[in-house]
């Protein structure tokens, strides 16, 4: 794509080691193939319970969970990296963040607090709509925790931002402590920043977490995998490094004339897992689960095991599918979460590579080379496993989507915007900035279909927060040049014939994505049909909390890249 072609020329400086101009000077990109792949231990994230057992009867639990500036080993050979961590101190903080363990219907009460210094460790870029500015007393942070169902002063809203001792604080900020109900189906869940304007530079620094809500009765019967050992969740992302270990990003925007330091995309030539830079796992001739959480900023991810092993996947996101899929890949966007069974008692091998062939960006962008094509490296033992656990038929099913009960139709259309040099300089949701008045006002206990309509060259991974939604059909806009044209000067699907335009042809939804998602990858020139729930799925009521109230909550894009310069929208619940 013509839009690429200043990433594609950067990537080339990058891989044959030139010197290139950062924020702090003038210094080494470190070439990957100096990095030796699976020499590092896959870490097994420390785990932290949002809940405390008294007299065998499980309780609220309130925790304090810092951010810390602080040293981390990415490789073997890699020096320490300045980071930003999560963690109960500064000592213990990792990247990711520990794993949040909540029981459903326990109250988990967080204190998020920022310990950060007051510059940041990457560079930022003031001129799109930032929370950090010259004035701004510190680095702005707040915590979203991706994929859960809670009031809205707790959501993480962009500009609910708050620094170092809360000495700045953002326009929308109401509270210091977070309120998670954990009132919602069980299912695997992450937190992250969400800090305006810095979502992209604050994750790439770590600030990345898995939280998982259990419910033993519903899930202990299905006989899946579990335990420390044979429950994993395996957190991936992208980085590039300087000599020196530190961070990579460049300093220099695609149009920076216009923007100095923003570019479309963030795709680093390691693959980090749990931390580590292609690290390796030793494992035993049985069932694991693994719970694969994608925290890149715009890489994809299409996984697939070298040997021929298959993935059998149990959930999607935050919520069980029905009944288990089994295949041979899987497509991980940003943000999504694929839950899988691995059955290492089936290889013939005793190595198993999990491998990436994902173009970049997706779909239509450069292919994967020798580093971004691996991920880690399993090291099967050679002897059979006694192993009682199990695959079930039936997974957990959740009330049919009743068509009927729609009570408002949507159109959602994603734009993106270019230079005089065809270079992407913002992109919009609807045709709007993000501090445009709400247009998105669904009622609470309510069910819409939206109509996402992408107009770009790019696949967008559309997160929703509070709403979880099912996909129903997938179809390609005919004529999409006109239809663009109409869209890009009027912004009104139906004035523009959607109707008439969307007659392509029909991608069938995969079986292992037809259940209850957060994230949905949306085709380049396809209007993606999903039905959304503002309820508990699990029992169609409506939540147990007000989610009325200021400061609401937002969707976007979870290209941080792209969210960060205005894919992003409110999203205001009323009575």
């Amino acid at each position: 794509m013509e839009r690429t072609v200043f990433f594609k020329l950067l990537t080339l400086l990058l891989c044959s080691v030139t010197l290139t101009t950062s924020s702090s000077g003038t210094d080494k990109v470190l070439n990957a193939s100096k990095l030796e792949m699976f020499v590092d231990e896959l870490p097994n994230m420390p785990r932290i319970f949002g809940y405390k057992v008294v007299g065998g009867i499980p309780k609220s639990k309130s925790i304090k969970i810092g951010m810390f500036k602080k040293k981390w080993k990415f490789h073997r050979d890699l020096p320490p990296t300045t980071v930003y961590a999560y963690g109960l101190s500064k000592h213990t903080a990792t990247v990711p963040g520990p794993t949040i363990e909540a029981l459903y219907g326990i109250e988990t009460h967080v204190k998020w607090q920022n310990h950060l210094p007051s510059n940041h460790i990457l560079p930022w870029d003031p001129t799109i709509p930032t929370s950090l500015t010259k004035s701004t007393k510190g680095i702005p942070t707040v915590v979203h925790l991706h994929g859960g169902i809670h009031e809205p002063q707790s959501d993480g809203n962009p500009n609910s931002w708050f620094t170092a001792r809360f000495k700045s604080k953002g326009p929308t900020w109401t509270k210091k402590k977070y309120h998670y109900s954990n009132n919602q189906h069980p299912g695997n869940l992450w937190y992250h920043d969400h800090a305006m304007g810095l979502t992209r530079v604050n994750l790439l620094a770590g600030l990345i977490g898995t939280y998982i809500i259990r419910h033993p009765s519903i899930e202990t019967p299905l006989g899946l995998p579990r335990g420390d050992e044979f429950d994993l969740p395996l957190m991936l992302f992208d980085r590039s490094f300087r000599t020196d270990g530190s961070i990579f990003m460049s300093s220099t925007g695609n149009n920076p004339s216009i923007h100095p330091q923003w570019q479309p995309e963030y795709f680093g030539d390691a693959i980090i897992v749990n931390g580590k830079a292609w690290p390796r796992l030793t494992v035993r001739r049985r069932k694991y689960r693994f719970r694969i959480i994608n925290a890149s900023n715009a890489r994809f991810f299409r996984l697939f095991f070298t040997n021929g092993l298959r993935f059998v996947h149990v959930a999607s996101d935050s919520a069980y599918i029905g009944k288990p899929v089994v295949s041979n890949e899987t497509l991980v966007g940003p943000s999504e979460i694929t839950d899988v069974i691995i059955d290492f008692s089936q290889s013939k091998s005793n190595v198993a590579i999990l491998a990436n062939d994902a173009p970049y960006p997706y779909p239509s962008g450069d292919s994967v080379d020798e580093f971004n094509s691996k991920v880690m490296k399993f090291t099967i033992l050679p002897d059979k496993e006694v192993d009682t656990s199990r695959i079930p038929e039936r997974l957990v099913e959740y009330p049919v989507v009743d068509l009927s009960s729609v009570s408002r139709t949507r159109y959602i259309a994603m734009y993106e915007y270019t230079s005089n040099i065809d270079e992407p300089i913002h992109l919009y949701l609807n045709g709007k900035p993000y501090d445009a008045a709400v247009t998105e006002t669904p009622k609470a206990g309510s069910t819409e279909v939206w109509y996402v309509i992408n107009l770009t060259d790019d696949n967008h991974p559309l997160h929703i927060h509070l709403g979880l939604f099912k996909v129903l059909d997938q179809t390609e806009l005919v004529k999409s040049d006109e239809f663009k044209d109409c869209m890009m000067k009027f912004n009104d699907a139906v004035k523009c014939h959607v109707d008439k335009h969307s007659r392509g042809k029909k991608v069938a939804v995969l079986d292992y994505e037809k259940g209850w998602k957060n994230v949905f990858k949306m085709r380049p020139g396809f209007v993606t049909k999903i039905v959304v729930r503002f309820s508990y799925i699990h029992t169609n009521a409506t939540y147990g909390f007000d989610a009325t109230p200021d400061p609401g909550y937002v969707y976007h894009c979870h290209i941080l890249d792209h969210e960060d310069n205005e894919m992003m929208r409110p999203l205001k619940i009323i009575k």
